[in-house]
């Protein structure tokens, strides 16, 4: 009983566990030469277990205009989206980057609409709006007098620094735009499959495979090494060419024995365990209630961030975090 929604809570603390040590990680080498590494570890674990489900460790059955569009997710998604949330947590930390991870689901519900044509119900304008307004009650507070005894001046203020609010709300976009750009190459996947005369994903078992999984279940490990792919190319070539001295930097984190377990971890609880988890939950309970509860990683994030961080966490930081989750309920209502 509560199978799925137990795998699905599990997929949030795996997340959280990802966030946390990024955070660390990022802090200690920068964002590039995580991501750079970050990335090769997560191929590796791809292609094992790829090897272990089809036989091969690579993407069977991927023509031209699936890698064309995984790619071009791996770029918005990886190179764009966790280009962002990296350097987020270096200035406004996990906790608060989270925070605007709940953006990902109005952007990907818009670019939807305007790619994909899919409708959009009244409760999901109205999870934008709760969505935003968490946020902005998060990040938002009244300016302060400027001389003691003035008259309270009217206005708002941040109460986080604008880059990394900046950083943070490009993570969310990234995300909510790489996934829809991931949907179009996963049914372009789906038809190259079909035309190689496999018609029941759902039964069909790779000849190579030796756990014998369906191709169905393995298809997402595939589509996101082929985004991996890319996104470790993207992150590569940002590296050599926008940072100083890249190359010896990346060779300083390979180096970082803390920086490089906590590379690790954050591939490990990521693509790993997060995914594979995430496809089981729909397995055994709807996607909508997988979906829901998978988005309590900004409310679940906040204990455990301030007792590593040793940060002072506010009512109104965790009553904003609290109704952006509320929001991001309603798309899936």
């Amino acid at each position: 009983m509560y199978t799925g929604e137990l795998i699905s809570l599990g997929v949030a603390c795996s997340w959280t566990i990802t966030a946390l040590t990024a955070e660390v990680a990022s802090k200690r080498i920068g964002s590039l030469p995580l991501n750079v590494t970050r990335m090769a570890i997560s191929l590796l674990l791809l292609a094992l277990i790829l090897f272990i489900t089809t036989g091969v460790p690579y993407p069977l059955y991927a023509d031209g205009r699936t890698w064309l569009w995984l790619c071009l997710s791996g770029v918005v998604g990886y190179v764009f989206g966790d280009f962002c949330l990296f350097n987020s947590y270096i200035h406004i930390g996990s906790r608060f980057g989270q925070l605007f991870m709940t953006l990902s689901a109005p952007t990907a519900a818009l670019v939807g609409r305007l790619m994909l044509g899919e409708h959009m119900g009244g409760m999901a304008y109205v999870g934008m709006a709760v969505t935003l307004v968490g946020i902005a009650i998060t990040i938002l507070a009244k300016k302060e007098p400027e001389k003691e005894g003035a008259k309270q001046s009217a206005g708002l203020k941040l109460r986080l620094p604008l880059k990394g609010i900046l950083y943070a709300t490009g993570a969310g976009v990234g995300q909510g735009c790489g996934l829809v750009l991931s949907k179009v190459g996963m049914r372009h996947y789906e038809a190259s499959i079909a035309a190689a005369g496999i018609g029941d994903l759902s039964t069909f078992v790779p000849a190579g495979s030796w756990l014998h999984i369906p191709l169905g279940t393995v298809m997402p490990f595939s589509s996101t090494m082929i985004r991996g792919l890319m996104g470790i190319v993207g992150f590569s070539i940002a590296l050599l060419l926008f940072t100083p001295k890249g190359g010896q930097q990346l060779v300083s984190a390979v180096k970082d024995r803390k920086s490089m377990l906590c590379a690790l971890c954050s591939s490990f609880f990521g693509p790993c365990v997060g995914v594979s988890l995430s496809l089981m939950a729909t397995l055994y309970t709807s996607t909508g209630i997988a979906q829901t509860i998978m988005s309590l990683t900004p409310i679940l994030i906040i204990a455990p961030a301030a007792f590593l961080f040793h940060q002072r966490v506010t009512f109104r930081e965790v009553l904003g975090a609290v109704i952006s989750v509320v929001g991001v309920c309603f798309f899936f209502l």
